[in-house]
């Protein structure tokens, strides 16, 4: 899943007096500068020819499917990422240990009581507990997160609380930021009310009765309380039953919980750099799913895109400057803990990495590129820029930041680049049991392909910093 951010605007970065200073301050050479413009073009047009990021998610999703962290799904998508690495002719594949909570799924079931009874379709968010057996209480209907943190006096105790909130549609996801809070948060926020269990609207834009999972979080000291989402239609179906019954009440039956502790791996495959202890240059996507879908779109199609990247640069036979490592990120879903494992366990080599990027959005064409480089430092990815036009990817000034496995790397000190997919329907499918390998356009993919080879060799096959100070 990932972070989101909005482009405030698309330009080419200026180039003169700036760039020139800062080849200048490293050293007359074409390597500094980076690769030349015959270079970058011969490596896009490689990287769009044939469809290798299509067969590795279509080996993925259809040989091991869902890929729940911990499972027995993700043990062997580990040894599928592994196998295709060193088929890939990586120099090194190995597996980095993440110890995990083993979070399990069983079954989830809402129905409504009275005079309306009905079943509704409901998903168990990830860490959260079970009910125990059947539970019923009254709903209370509430618009956001705002609403419930609002709530001082005792409304809410021994009720189910039901957060309703439309996730709007962008194609930068913006509003998942919104709809992700509530999830994350909101379970918390009603058990310190006294709710019994809580319930929301599924943070996804699509209206079918496919509801949609995703983490929450827990805070220390707060009682847990089982939550779960509803899909889009039932949220708006139970919205409809309590403006004719407000004393509504509703049973919930959830098995889901924890099962002690775990180990998955993070696994990487790095193509060797030419000059040792030069820089480490990161691409990557998280291999773990959740366990309804097969996890095409979150996120198989960011692993055969990155993967495939990095093969289309192995195919060509030179050696970059830098090392590159492709990382299959272990347990993103569950709260970045392969990511925050991978960050700790290098810690010693942060100061090498020189760049870090991930595609965790789906499948859609990418529309923009972002980066932490400012200053001169930006100047100096101007000839990237330049690749990348033909692409249909413009510079975007502003941004949040990266994918969110590389987050633990941004926040120590480590630059990066966000290749900005139109996910303008992703979050129709995201975190459902309709993320499946038929929602991929696979016409699609190539592009972006072509988007990771370009900025990851551009990097690994310089001297440029992207660390440098922006008055450099």
């Amino acid at each position: 899943m990932p972070a989101f951010d909005s482009v405030s605007s698309c330009r080419r970065a200026p180039l003169g007096g700036a760039l020139l200073g800062l080849v200048l301050a490293i050293g007359a050479n074409s390597a500094v500068a980076g690769p030349d413009a015959d270079t970058l073009a011969q490596i896009r047009e490689h990287a769009l020819s044939g469809n290798l990021a299509f067969e590795l998610v279509e080996s993925l999703t259809t040989e091991v499917g869902p890929r729940l962290a911990g499972s027995e799904g993700d043990a062997r998508a580990q040894d599928w990422a592994e196998a295709r690495m060193k088929s890939l002719g990586f120099d090194k594949v190995w597996r980095e240990p993440v110890e995990i909570p083993h979070w399990k799924r069983r079954h989830e079931r809402a129905t409504v009581l009275g005079e309306y009874a009905q079943s509704l379709h409901i998903s168990a968010l990830g860490h959260s507990i079970g009910t125990g057996g059947p539970i019923a209480a009254e709903v209370v209907e509430l618009a956001d997160l705002a609403a419930l943190k609002a709530i001082e006096d005792d409304r809410l105790n021994g009720k189910i609380v039901f957060v309703n909130h439309r996730m709007t549609r962008a194609i930068n996801g913006a509003g998942y930021s919104i709809a992700g809070d509530i999830r994350s948060q909101g379970p918390s926020e009603a058990a310190k009310r006294g709710a019994i269990a809580f319930v929301m609207r599924s943070a996804g834009t699509d209206s079918h009765r496919f509801p949609h999972t995703g983490n929450t979080k827990r805070l220390e000291g707060v009682h847990v309380i089982p939550s779960a989402a509803l899909s889009n239609p039932d949220a708006e179906q139970l919205h409809r039953l309590l403006k004719r019954k407000p004393d509504l009440q509703l049973q919930l039956d959830i098995d889901v919980g924890f099962d002690g502790t775990t180990t998955t791996h993070n696994v990487i495959g790095e193509i060797s750099g030419r000059v040792p202890g030069s820089g480490i240059v990161v691409l990557g996507a998280h291999l773990d799913s959740w366990d309804n879908g097969t996890g095409a779109v979150d996120d198989g199609a960011g692993i055969a895109i990155t993967m495939a990247a990095a093969a289309k640069l192995i195919e060509r036979g030179q050696r970059p400057r830098r090392s590159i490592r492709m990382i299959a990120f272990a347990a993103e879903e569950v709260g970045l803990l392969g990511a925050k494992a991978y960050a700790k366990d290098n810690a010693q080599l942060m100061e090498r990495h020189v760049v870090g990027m991930e595609s965790d959005f789906g499948a859609g064409s990418i529309y923009a590129i972002q980066t932490s480089a400012r200053g001169t430092a930006l100047d100096a990815l101007q000839p990237l820029f330049d690749a990348l036009a033909p692409l249909d990817i413009a510079f975007a000034e502003g941004g949040y930041g990266p994918g969110p496995d590389i987050l633990p790397m941004r926040d120590d000190g480590v630059p990066w680049f966000a290749l900005k997919q139109n996910g303008i329907d992703y979050f129709d499918v995201h975190h459902t049991a309709d993320d499946t390998l038929d929602k991929i356009v696979p016409q699609a993919l190539p592009q972006q392909v072509a988007a990771y080879a370009l900025a990851t060799w551009f990097m690994a096959d310089s001297q440029i910093e992207l660390r440098a100070p922006a008055d450099l």
